[in-house]
């Protein structure tokens, strides 16, 4: 069984990978690797995978230059394709994680299998008007689902997981999944730094409910990003001494956090159709307090693993009752529900509805 994943051109795929769509492609080729699939990634310069990489040429550091390397990233992959075919080592299937290669399957015999990480109103209606007879989706929750529903291409659910390993217990935690030395403190907001996610909401609950609070994330090379961060976040860091910004953390760096924390903050203006950060959370024990948009009503337990909120007054008023979540049902809540391995479960199933029955090898049951 040879699958092709095809990463975002702009980003490099690795585990400490900034990008959600990039942790999860991560994550799931390392699972499917380690159960006898061979993998391969088409994936910006500096990737690192459990399998093998297929450099597309370098990460581009400015927007500008988006078409240019998205058309050389395609192109890259095509000739990837056309090559192993004419060697005899034809990939079985495609799995675009890349949000647009998928457009390029009419020009493949094999399978494309394309992740839809986004809200059905952020693509073009145009993009599912003649869809290539070899490409089916995947939606990353019933609630995007549901967006998607009457578009007969649609050929499953797998919802998104995460390696628990990585936010489990570390040396030195107590029973209740804080250091010993250390209670938990502070509020944490962790994510791409950029309107839609609007962490500036976060300094506000958190100044409002006069709780210290960190903001964990990246400014991603876009100007409109960059005008974003000055123009709200900066100026409201420098009037609250006790808010923090930390750019870019390491992965291992992102797990103390969210141990650390007494509750993250998803403060999204834009219906998510999935949460990663949301299900760290959970695998760390720590509340979340999140808005009611999208699909966060699917992650987060009401009461269990946190609060939905419906704007930063409900917010501020959730803070208070922290207390009533326990680390170990956000934990529980986690392994139920956001393994890595159930996520492999479901695409190892999704593939072999994908594939032909008679060709579906014995690593995908």
């Amino acid at each position: 069984m040879r699958v092709l994943y095809v990463a975002y051109p702009l980003l490099t795929v690795s585990p400490d990978s900034a990008g959600g769509a990039e942790q999860v492609l991560w994550t799931l080729e390392r699972e499917m690797a380690q159960r006898g699939v061979g993998t391969t990634v088409a994936a910006s310069e500096g990737s690192s995978v459990t399998g093998e990489v297929f450099s597309t040429g370098d990460p581009c550091s400015t927007p500008d230059d988006f078409e240019r390397r998205n058309r050389e990233h395609q192109e890259r992959v095509l000739e990837l394709i056309d090559r192993r075919t004419n060697q005899g080592e034809a990939f079985d299937l495609i799995h675009d994680m890349s949000g647009s290669f998928w457009e390029r399957a009419a020009q493949i015999q094999a399978p494309v299998l394309a992740t839809l990480h986004l809200p059905r109103d952020f693509y073009s209606p145009r993009l599912f008007e003649e869809v290539a007879p070899n490409v089916s989706f995947n939606c990353v929750s019933a609630t995007q689902a549901k967006s998607f529903a009457g578009l007969d291409t649609v050929a499953g659910n797998v919802n998104n997981g995460i390696d628990l390993d990585r936010f489990a217990f570390a040396p030195g935690l107590d029973s209740e999944g804080s250091h010993a030395a250390a209670a938990r403190t502070g509020l944490l907001w962790l994510g791409r730094i950029c309107p839609e996610k609007a962490p500036h909401l976060a300094l506000e609950i958190a100044q409002r409910a006069s709780i210290a609070i960190t903001l964990a994330g990246q400014v991603y090379p876009f100007s409109y990003h960059r005008r974003y961060f000055d123009d709200e976040i900066a100026g409201r860091l420098s009037k609250m001494p006790e808010a923090c910004f930390m750019a870019s953390p390491s992965m291992e760096q992102k797990a103390r956090l969210v141990r650390d924390a007494q509750a993250v903050l998803i403060t999204s203006q834009v219906d998510e159709t999935s949460s990663l950060v949301a299900m760290e959370a959970a695998a760390s024990g720590t509340p979340v307090i999140a808005f009611a948009r999208g699909a966060l009503p699917e992650i987060v337990r009401e009461g269990v693993t946190g609060f939905l909120a419906h704007g930063v007054d409900e917010a501020v008023q959730a803070l208070q009752h922290l207390y009533e979540i326990e680390s170990e049902a956000c934990r529980q809540h986690a392994r139920d529900y956001f393994s890595s391995a159930s996520m492999a479960d479901g695409y190892a199933r999704l593939y072999a509805r994908v594939l032909s029955p008679t060709t579906v090898p014995s690593c995908l049951g």
